[in-house]
C-alpha cells in the first residue's frame, strides 16, 4: 500500500509527520528517517483492526480486500 504523509519542521530540529487520509494519524522524530519509521508504526496500528470490530450480526459476511 502508498500511502502520502506531510512531513513538518518543528523549532527542536525535529519532525511532526501526519497521514492526511488517516485522520489523527500523526507522530514525529529527531529526523526525517525517524519520523518516517515512526509513522510507518503508527499507521500500522491505526489500520490494525480491534477485537469489538467483530462484534457483527450473526448474518453479517466478513470479507478482506486487497488495497
Amino acid at each position: 500500500m502508498r500511502m502520502k504523509v506531510i512531513l513538518e519542521p518543528i523549532d527542536d530540529g525535529g519532525y511532526t509527520i501526519y497521514a492526511p487520509a488517516l485522520p489523527g494519524c500523526i507522530s514525529q522524530g529527531h529526523t526525517r528517517e525517524e519520523a518516517l519509521v515512526n509513522i510507518q508504526e503508527a499507521i500500522a496500528l491505526y489500520l490494525e483492526p480491534v477485537e469489538d470490530d467483530f462484534l457483527l450480526d450473526s448474518q453479517a459476511l466478513v470479507q478482506e480486500i486487497t488495497l
